[in-house]
């Protein structure tokens, strides 16, 4: 669990509705059902639109990442390429057969694989540069996608607030429907523009950082695996691979 989005989301609506309360509002001024309809429903819709199913869903599924993030570290890919050099160097590569069932992690898994097949160095680095440039751009796309819903919020909460405006502008002549069409009218922006800022936004950046994470990992993979097909020495292998975690 990654507290520190479950804080900021808490924070962000947190003081959200603590400023509306400290300015004399009430909570119930800023729950309007009509004005929720238009903002999410519009973003959602214009998503429809724009994507794929196959990448709609896949964003779906992905924003997952933002709470409940997978788990990568560098530290632990050096301790698994090392343990595998040290494998490799004293039983040869078929040695690491017996691990290709117990690597759990697919990326590595595939380039564990390569090297018990007897793949050569430029062949393992083609075919896992491939499956991590393909991962990486998928899940830029993902990231795309909500900053799309971040920048169609706002112009969406504009439009909420246009229609509030004409539902006050025929009701002039009766006092009592002219406060729930105002209340439309402000709250649909409000929900627009904090939305993108507070969610849409955020939740994209996220995703990318989560991304350039796994991508270093992944690169990390295949500098390792590509070392030990050439046969270099584990020690030679690890001083290669801190690098990585340079600041």
């Amino acid at each position: 669990m990654d507290f520190l989005s479950v804080l900021g989301v808490i924070l962000a609506f947190g003081a959200l509705i603590g400023g509306n309360y400290l300015e004399g509002g009430h909570v119930e001024s800023l729950l309007n059902f009509p004005a929720a309809l238009i903002v999410i429903g519009g973003t959602f819709a214009a998503i429809c639109i724009q994507s794929s199913f196959g990448l709609l869903m896949l964003s779906l599924k992905r924003l997952r990442w933002v709470f409940v993030p997978p788990y990568i570290s560098l530290e632990d890919g050096i301790d698994k390429i090392i343990g595998w050099s040290v494998r490799a160097r004293k039983n040869g590569l078929l040695g690491l057969e017996p691990l290709t069932d117990k690597e759990k992690e697919r990326f590595a898994n595939k380039g564990l694989q390569l090297l018990v097949d007897g793949a050569e160095p430029e062949t393992i680095r083609s075919v896992l540069e491939v499956e991590m440039i393909t991962t990486e751009t998928r899940s830029m796309d993902v990231a795309k996608v909500y900053e799309s819903m971040g920048g169609y919020s706002p112009t969406i909460g504009i439009i909420g607030a246009v229609l509030g405006l004409i539902h006050v502008m025929t009701n002039l002549q009766d006092p009592k429907l002219l406060g729930a069409g105002i209340a439309t009218a402000f709250v649909a922006t409000i929900y627009g523009v904090a939305f993108a800022n507070m969610l849409f936004f955020p939740i994209a950046n996220k995703i990318k950082e989560i991304t350039r994470k796994q991508a270093t990992y992944h690169e990390l993979i295949i500098e390792g695996v590509v070392s030990i097909s050439e046969g270099e020495n584990p020690r030679a292998i690890e001083l290669k691979l801190k690098g990585f975690l340079a600041e």
